[in-house]
């Protein structure tokens, strides 16, 4: 494995920054502590939800390695959340360990009804006493979007989504509401100011914005010329950048280059887990922490499975794992291979072998990989 060194901010960021355009001698930009509403977020990096990734195991994993200022749990669908309330049925599994988890913690919901949103909004501000209650906008996938007529749907009625922030931040208060959005439906309806100005109208506490339209999914490039240009427009939210932040190098160029408040780090941290950690001691001007070592990357992956497991059981926990594992090997010279071995695995003694012999064994990208 080709392993980084410890490295000084100023020389990780000269050494990379042919690739973003950044000077030599640029100075490191001077990031403030996030404030959203009474809550402060310190560092300003966000982690973000992922619907099927982010829940109690992945968070802990990253609550280890340190230097995210706030985690948030896998969206929740607040129909089913309602649904299993009225029919006295455990809580939703994506709610996992948050009612003993450190705070501070965001947790994201998503429907279209005012009146469901608010009801289990006030549940996870009274009952489980979560940091914020987040709000998604911006989901593109054609189960919540298109047959839902939520998440990113939305994003094309603006009164509507104006209607259930008010809704939610009255049956939360005084816990903080934040919203994400994405640009707009398509990359001719890029609406984004407009509907930034509806949810700080509404009284949400900040507004987090991915660089991408409905329509993107996840092609092409974040584009922060376009996220930057709504914080003008802004009077008294914060707005948290999010999309292609995939190193500590980007992140202190997202604070360097655009106007932004706080950045939101999503896909990259499902294979780097420990990048919160890179970005935020970049951020301080202080060295930049090595990638894990092999043996500590298998240790890592081995101690996510068992962390599964206590929740799921030995069974489902290594199916579930077998997502994970894929996300650890991304961009690996073998990692192929890892994935044709560890998508089959059934049970514990499956799972081990497999990472012990065939977790790719260095950082190299390969075309096809």
């Amino acid at each position: 494995m080709v392993r980084m060194g410890p490295l000084t901010a100023t020389r990780f960021l000269r050494e990379n920054a042919a690739d973003t355009g950044a000077s030599d001698d640029a100075p490191l930009p001077n990031v403030r502590p996030l404030w959203i509403g009474p809550l402060e977020v310190d560092p300003p990096i966000l982690q973000a939800p992922m619907a099927g990734f982010t829940n109690f195991a992945f968070r802990q994993i990253v609550r280890e390695f340190g230097g995210a200022g706030l985690l948030a749990t896998e969206m929740v669908c607040a129909k089913g959340f309602v649904w299993l309330d009225e029919n006295e049925a455990e809580q939703p599994d994506r709610l996992w360990g948050v009612a003993d988890e450190p705070r501070p913690l965001a947790v994201q919901m998503w429907d279209n009804d005012p009146e469901t949103l608010a009801k289990v909004g006030r549940r996870l501000a009274n009952e489980y006493r979560v940091s914020v209650v987040d709000i998604n906008f911006g989901c593109p996938v054609r189960d919540v979007a298109q047959r839902a007529h939520s998440g990113s749907y939305l994003l094309r009625e603006p009164d509507r989504m104006g209607a259930i922030i008010e809704r939610v931040v009255a049956a939360c208060a005084p816990t903080p509401v934040t919203a994400k959005i994405r640009l707009g439906c398509t990359r001719d309806q890029i609406n984004a100011i407009d509907i930034a100005q509806v949810v700080e109208g509404a009284g949400a506490a900040a507004l987090t914005v991915h660089g991408r339209t409905a329509a993107d999914m996840f092609r092409g490039s974040a584009d922060w010329d376009r996220i930057a240009a709504i914080k003008p427009h802004l009077k008294r939210i914060p707005l948290i950048g999010n999309g292609d932040l995939d190193s500590a190098r980007k992140v202190v160029d997202a604070f360097r280059r655009y106007d932004v408040d706080g950045v939101m780090i999503a896909r990259a941290s499902l294979a780097k887990p420990w990048l919160f950690r890179q970005a935020a001691a970049a951020l301080r001007g202080e060295p930049v922490p090595a990638d894990p070592t092999l043996d500590e990357e298998r240790a890592l992956l081995l101690h996510h499975f068992d962390l599964v497991c206590e929740r799921f059981g030995v069974e489902k926990g290594a199916m579930l794992m077998r997502k994970y594992a894929c996300c650890y090997a991304q961009g690996r010279r073998g990692a192929r291979e890892f994935r044709s071995r560890v998508v089959h695995v059934s049970t514990p003694a499956e799972f081990c072998s497999v990472v012990e012999g065939y977790f790719p064994r260095d950082v190299l990208s390969v075309a096809g990989a």
